[in-house]
């Protein structure tokens, strides 16, 4: 038994009876369990409860043990001045400041069921994929999972996105152009791509993007690439990014990407020049990606998108490798769509359009669903994941309550705790 799991208990009222009575025999009746408080104080806000005949308002307080009211110095804390009730788990000592209060002590041990205990303590100790596995089922996920989690996930990019966006003074085409580097950096790179996009002013992206050659060598210089060049072309975009440096005043500063463990597919080189490419074929980027109506739209604005001829033969600078045109994936644009486009199309069009959340949840029933880990570890459970929906679902649910072993937080765990049979 832990201390969450009371409260857990508490709050959902997950007992075997409610014949509740004091540690001397009195009868208590809880008229309101009360409010869940997950800040300072007492852990029940008011609640209020009969005893003695007398109805009684007031707070609630949870512990393991009673002689944790002492460990915890709740006596000289004026937060726990208006405890009206004394819940624990086992009592194992007499509280003189709430006898002489006539606060009564109620012990649950007698009122919760066993095998909640034991699969408790088999979910927060499993080592599997998730805690629940050995016993998970996909009849425990509860209706509206999946929109309820994607809507989750929706809000917390978007209050990311207005703080970026405050930052930048309401610029969506800067923050955009931030936000997709981010998303071309992969996991490797993701921060020091962003860096390299917020380091330049979007007004002079926006000023050289019909010029691909200088935006790839204002990128491969400000990544710290041009110092020394090894080829002809190289020497081109030193020459470029030189020229770019004086007339918009770049900050001298540079952001190296890594290399290493990336498939050469991956290699920062492509992924920049690819970006660089993305915005010389779309002066209006922006634009198209608020303005598309279903997911086919945005996957055309991607397609097209290639690295420079330069990258057809090479990975990295110098180095001649097999013809090989670097075009976009159909997995790395869905990533793209999925975790920065969708998100930004939803905090854009979010206060002026009342039904943008069923219209962003369509866009992601309609594209695939991804292909990783996480996903491979709930199909061998058996779930079938059919779209980006239930994809991006799973993968959210999985990192903010799978990982951290949430399961009190979580409808799945809800519902499998409150079931009788044995783990």
């Amino acid at each position: 038994m832990t201390e969450k799991l009371l409260q857990y208990l508490w709050n959902y009222k997950v007992f075997k009876h409610f014949d509740f009575r004091d540690i001397e025999g009195n009868a208590i009746e809880i008229l309101n369990f009360g409010k869940w408080n997950t800040n300072a104080g007492p852990d029940f806000l008011e609640a209020k409860i009969k005893s003695k005949g007398l109805v009684i308002a007031g707070n609630i307080e949870l512990h393991i043990r009673t002689s944790d009211w002492i460990f915890h110095n709740h006596s000289q804390d004026p937060n726990y001045q208006n405890i009206i009730l004394h819940v624990v788990y086992q009592n194992d000592a007499d509280i003189d400041v709430l006898n002489h209060k006539n606060v009564p002590t109620l012990e649950l041990r007698d009122h919760i069921d066993q095998n909640i205990l034991w699969k408790y303590e088999k979910l927060i100790n499993g080592t599997q994929f998730i805690a629940c596995e050995n016993i998970f089922s996909s009849d425990t996920i509860p209706v509206n999972f999946h929109e309820s989690n994607v809507i989750k996930k929706l809000d917390e990019k978007s209050q990311e996105f207005e703080k970026s966006l405050e930052l930048y003074k309401n610029d969506f085409e800067a923050v955009l152009f931030h936000s997709l580097a981010y998303s071309f950096g992969l996991k490797v790179n993701a921060q020091i791509f962003r860096l390299i996009a917020e380091s330049v002013d979007f007004r002079v992206i926006n000023r050289i993007r019909q010029n691909e050659s200088q935006l790839e060598a204002l990128l491969f210089g400000i990544s710290g690439w041009l110092e020394n060049p090894k080829d002809s072309q190289m020497v081109v975009w030193k020459r470029e990014f030189d020229f770019l440096r004086k007339k918009f005043c770049i900050p001298d500063l540079r952001f190296r990407p890594k290399f290493l463990r990336l498939r050469p597919p991956n290699f920062p080189t492509v992924r920049l020049s690819q970006l660089a490419d993305l915005y010389f074929r779309h002066q209006n980027l922006f634009s198209k990606m608020i303005k598309a109506d279903n997911i086919e739209e945005l996957y055309e604005v991607f397609a097209p998108v290639k690295a420079s001829d330069y990258w057809d033969f090479h990975f990295n600078f110098g180095t001649v490798s097999k013809f090989q045109p670097k075009t976009l994936s159909k997995d790395f644009i869905e990533l793209v769509i999925l975790n920065t486009v969708l998100p930004l199309k939803y905090t854009y069009h979010r206060y002026q359009s009342e039904e943008i959340t069923g219209e962003i949840l369509e866009f992601y029933r309609n594209a695939a669903s991804e292909k990783n880990a996480i996903i491979y570890g709930w199909k061998k459970m058996g779930l079938n994941v059919k779209n980006a929906l239930e994809s991006q679902s799973l993968i959210y649910h999985y990192k903010t309550s799978c990982e951290e072993k949430n399961c009190l937080n979580c409808g799945i765990g809800f519902k499998l705790l409150k079931e009788s049979s044995n783990v």
